[in-house]
């Protein structure tokens, strides 16, 4: 017996097992399928899946700022915007398209759960929060609350501290005078209503957008810039400041609340403003793709990025008190960030309100 062996049996001398060590070295197995993990900054552990073909289209945009655990599923591969690496999408048997048939599109969905189910786990691997981005109006999209019960089983598999958070949009005024369009549209916001989420005004962010890009552009546009400024709440919070910090737990607080979410963005020329609080809750109000908010919101957000110069006027930093004063008595909770930046035309502010009655 050689002194290999020798020392092998004096390892496994009280064990029955001595034999694994012959076949060979232990092997790093690691699941091929897996998706990146997301190159873009965020304060939550998440991942974003669109449904049908609107969603899809919101999902590339989240896909394209570096939220590589994104996902986008549809039944149909002709729907899918053009340009993504084939590991990102699931297409659902049974279905070439549904032709605006929601309860086709259910029907699907729920005879196709462990095809989503297992990409879900495979490609996503362990995350917290699960973004489900949807376009009411279509039958694939405005179905994906048939999906819920396997979202929620997937998070529960993988321990998820999180929930799943819906961004659903709501057609334009032109779109809603097709009458399949507006009941679908309707029956996806009744679906999601008692979850948290999002609703996107496809009408206001035409307004906002006209005379800024062509119409061929028009929702390309409007999606990249929806997603820069969500992603930038997740970056926010993922931040210290030198003045006030919004941290992951605040932010996980606002999410969590069941009901719609609003979120709307502007920047101030005048910080020094005696009405700086109003002048930033007004302009939020009107510059957001999102429909105004309804009730009294149970959390809010406040999220100001101001410059160095802004940073060392007493004036500004008074005015700033105020502001935040007069959005928190319009919200049962709120929370706020202050940060500085270098360059900047103005004051930035980006105030989300949740927990708020149906548009």
């Amino acid at each position: 017996m050689t002194e290999e062996n020798n020392e092998l049996e004096e390892v496994y001398e009280d064990d029955d097992f001595d034999f694994v060590d012959h076949y060979g070295d232990t092997v790093e197995v690691s699941n091929e399928e897996q998706l990146d993990e997301n190159s873009a900054v965020s304060a939550l552990n998440c991942a974003f899946v669109g449904v049908g073909g609107g969603g899809g289209k919101m999902a590339k945009s989240f896909l394209d700022l570096g939220f590589n655990k994104t996902l986008l599923i549809n039944t149909t591969e002709k729907d899918q915007p053009s340009n993504i690496d084939p590991k990102h999408l699931v297409l659902i048997p049974d279905a070439d398209g549904v032709a605006k048939d929601i309860s086709f599109g259910k029907t699907v969905f729920e005879n196709n759960g462990a095809v989503v189910e297992d990409a879900l786990r495979t490609k996503l691997g362990k995350v917290d929060w699960l973004f489900v981005l949807a376009g009411g109006g279509g039958g694939t999209g405005s179905a994906c609350s048939s999906l819920h019960n396997v979202f929620d089983r997937y998070m529960k598999s993988v321990q998820a501290e999180g929930k799943v958070f819906y961004i659903v949009s709501w057609p334009s005024a032109q779109e809603l005078l097709n009458p399949t369009i507006a009941k679908n549209a309707l029956s996806l916001l009744n679906d999601v209503a008692d979850y948290p989420h999002v609703v996107i005004d496809n009408e206001r962010q035409v307004k906002l957008l006209r005379g800024k890009v062509g119409i061929l552009n028009m929702f390309p546009v409007a999606n990249k810039t929806f997603a820069k400024l969500f992603s930038q709440i997740l970056k926010l919070a993922s931040e210290k400041s030198p003045i006030q910090t919004f941290d992951s737990k605040d932010l996980e607080r606002t999410l969590k609340q069941d009901g719609r979410t609003f979120i709307g963005t502007t920047v101030i020329s005048n910080p020094k403003d005696p009405n700086l609080g109003a002048s930033i809750f007004q302009n939020c109000l009107q510059r957001s793709p999102c429909a105004p908010p309804r009730g009294k919101p149970k959390t809010g957000t406040m999220l100001l990025v101001i410059t160095e110069e802004m940073a060392s006027d007493p004036m500004v930093s008074k005015h700033l008190d105020a502001a935040v004063s007069y959005v928190g008595g319009r919200t049962e909770t709120l929370f706020s960030g202050i940060y500085v930046r270098k360059k900047l035309p103005g004051l930035i502010a980006i105030l989300s309100m949740s927990g708020l009655e149906e548009i």
